[in-house]
């Protein structure tokens, strides 16, 4: 649905995509702040919130050039996944023999979709994907933790 954004149901239409933005990331963040991962709650949110605000830009911003020009909103957009690629490759740290934050780029790359998927106004899309990347999170870790506690169970029965 494409509205002026010059009148107050275009402005609130298009401010409405960076709220639902900013809890579909939160919602993602929420867990990382809950396992004390680096990128958390606020750093989730600003990345959905600015995927989907660039995303409302590429698309309703440029209405008037697209079949004009050479140009290309979707450009917007592959920028996006390669600047947060770029943010996600910080979060990733080597520790001794261990590489630790790859699932906290991953989860930074997926919310940046997620807010591209608000921007171009695919609620339900954006939705589903936030709830499936919590329980990914949330859940995943949970049955990773469990098989990790029984295996160092069997192990230290196998010593004995």
């Amino acid at each position: 649905m494409t509205l002026p954004p010059d009148s107050i149901i275009g402005e609130l239409y298009l401010v409405t995509r960076l709220v639902i933005a900013a809890l579909l990331g939160g919602l993602v963040g929420f867990e990382r702040e809950r396992s004390h991962k680096m990128a958390g709650l606020r750093t989730h949110m600003l990345v959905c919130v600015g995927a989907a605000m660039f995303t409302v830009i590429s698309v309703e911003g440029f209405l008037g050039w697209v079949g004009n020009s050479a140009f290309d909103p979707s450009r917007i957009i592959s920028n996006i996944v390669v600047g947060i690629g770029f943010i996600g490759a910080g979060a990733i740290l080597r520790r001794n023999s261990r590489v630790e934050g790859i699932t906290t780029a991953a989860s930074l790359w997926t919310v940046a979709a997620i807010g591209i998927a608000v921007g171009l106004g695919f609620y339900g899309l954006a939705l589903y994907g936030a709830v499936i990347v919590y329980f990914i999170l949330y859940l995943v870790r949970q049955l990773e933790y469990r098989f990790q506690v029984s295996e160092d169970k069997e192990q230290r029965a196998d010593e004995e």
